[in-house]
């Protein structure tokens, strides 16, 4: 489907009506190939976890996790023998973000720890200092983890150097491989012909907007706007027109879009990037960070340069909330907008699962869901030109391309360990467990074609409006036909990691501009890509982009 007819039709019928048509496909698709005699047993299994413990009944707990990793053990149960894993000890890598991420594995596995007999040591990482740890393993040929939870992104720096463990056939049968929304299919998980992962995660960005800061009269009057903005550029105008007004939950001043200004070891540039893809993805090609003939940067071209100076005028307006410089996206999701400040920012589906389900959020009745705000124009960089489409550019950010769990090479040369490094890897990815994190808070999101089955959140608690409006926003983003998909290639976090410390020397004018700071991001680039190596770069990056 060409982008400017799936963009009208959108717009023109309404992406909850229209998901729920591609809802009753999918759900049809999954049931005419799920009638084997253990379907009923896995829907069963399906039920009961997602009463654990309850839509509306606080924050899960540990003894929540071990629950769901526990009545998710039958696939565990088929491949293995009780205790054939004793004596057995494995080390994890992974994130400890919001208490998330880590501690879950570790319920999730205690039940699979006792069963097989195998033990597991942990490596806790916050996310700022994830890709650092990580690097350093890498430079020093000191990888000390025999399991990594990573990102696609990295498989550049690991896979291509050696340092992972082909999956075994028998993983991707038992997690059901197939059953993967297509854009995170091979290629990603794969390098050279062979596949090392096991995905946990969806990870792309959506839009997540407060509704009653546009059914508010006092707002409504100040911004002229009844309805959650659909572009970049009614997102600035309503965010600098909000200002003076007072939140309409919680009483306290006002605010609009919520930009991380801190860094955030290289993830915080995914929220640029939401606004940059707008601008700069246009539909006819599919590069947006680099040229592919050249790996010349197209970080400080106009689009991007327009992102930046949006934030920036932003900053000048004093539209954001005060300190903004020193919030990162942590803040921004947790501390900001799920705890009641702020009408509308872009993050992965941890605001999603979180508004309904965790302790902390105030906001679950109030908040809605939509891809990413489009742009009335779009650069287009083969003609170094702006363009005005007939309707709005939207460019969905599949900001890291998903959480995914991997093995180490470290175990390839000891059969017991490498098995049952592979098996808590593929209990951590099995397809009922994996439904689970996508509908409680996790760190994921959605990822599976099963996750997208609205009749099995309605039944576990959650308002079929909210359910339809919240999957149907990842939904549209994976499968929307001009969506921005980054690069597998090696150093893509080193690339990431010095334009966040470049755009936060420009955010506290450091630098007088926004084209300046974008011209020094670029530059930081090109010395990494020279570094790395050019021509590999360029093959790599063609390869990614499928051309």
């Amino acid at each position: 489907m060409k982008v400017e007819h799936y963009n009208r039709m959108i717009m023109a019928i309404g992406r909850r009506n229209f998901m729920k048509g591609a809802a009753a496909l999918a759900a049809g698709t999954a049931l005419s190939s799920s009638m084997a005699g253990r379907a009923m047993a896995q829907d069963n299994v399906r039920a009961e976890i997602l009463k654990i413990p309850g839509v509306g009944m606080g924050s899960p707990t540990d003894a929540d996790w071990q629950k769901v990793g526990e009545l998710c053990l039958g696939a565990t149960k088929a491949n293995v023998a009780e205790g054939e894993f004793a004596g057995v000890e494995l080390t994890f890598m992974g994130l400890n973000n919001q208490n998330l991420h880590n501690f879950l594995f570790r319920g999730f596995l205690k039940p699979w720890e006792a069963y097989t007999g195998a033990k597991i040591n942990w490596i806790d990482l916050a996310q700022a200092d994830y890709n650092a740890r990580l690097q350093q393993s890498i430079a020093t040929s000191t990888v000390d983890f025999d399991i990594i939870e990573m990102g696609a992104p990295f498989e550049g720096d690991t896979a291509s150097k050696g340092l992972l463990d082909e999956m075994p056939d028998w993983v991707a049968t038992q997690i059901e491989a197939d059953d993967l929304v297509n854009y995170l299919k091979p290629p990603v998980g794969t390098w050279d012909g062979k596949t090392y992962r096991i995905t946990i995660d969806g990870d792309c960005h959506t839009f997540a907007y407060r509704k009653d800061y546009f059914t508010d009269p006092a707002i409504s009057g100040a911004t002229g706007m009844t309805e959650a903005p659909t572009t970049w550029q009614q997102v600035n105008e309503f965010s600098k027109k909000v200002k003076g007004q007072k939140d309409p939950l919680t009483g306290l001043d006002a605010y609009g879009f919520l930009d991380p200004l801190k860094g955030w070891g290289g993830f915080g540039f995914y929220f640029l990037e939401d606004r940059a893809s707008a601008y700069a993805k246009h539909p006819d090609d599919p590069a947006w960070l680099f040229d592919p003939d050249t790996m010349k940067p197209r970080v400080n071209n106009p689009a991007w340069v327009q992102a930046i100076q949006d934030v920036m005028d932003l900053i000048a307006a004093g539209a954001y909330p005060p300190d903004q410089i020193n919030a990162d996206p942590g803040t921004t999701a947790f501390q900001q907008f799920l705890a009641g400040t702020g009408a509308a920012l872009t993050w992965w589906g941890d605001v999603g699962s979180n508004a309904r389900t965790s302790d902390t959020s105030v906001v679950g009745d109030v908040v809605g869901f939509a891809i990413n705000p489009g742009s009335d124009k779009v650069y287009n960089s083969k003609t170094s030109a702006w363009e005005t489409p007939a309707s709005p550019n939207f460019a969905p950010n599949m900001a890291y391309i998903g959480w995914g769990v991997y093995v180490t090479s470290n175990v390839s040369g000891d059969e017991k360990k490498r098995k049952a490094a592979w098996s808590a890897a593929a209990h951590l990815g099995g397809k009922d467990l994996s439904l689970w994190t996508a509908a409680y808070p996790s760190g994921f999101q959605p990822y599976r074609n099963s996750h997208f089955n609205y009749d099995e959140w309605e039944a576990a608690g959650y308002d079929r409006a909210f359910v339809e409006d919240y999957l149907g926003s990842n939904a549209d983003s994976y499968n929307h036909p001009n969506a921005a998909i980054e690069p597998r290639i090696p150093g893509i976090f080193q690339y990431y990691s010095v334009a966040e410390d470049e755009l936060a020397k420009g955010f506290a004018g450091q630098y007088k501009s926004a084209q300046e700071t974008a011209d020094a991001i670029a530059a930081a680039w090109e010395k990494i890509t020279d570094q790395i190596g050019r021509d590999n770069q360029i093959a790599l990056y063609k390869g990614s982009l499928g051309l």
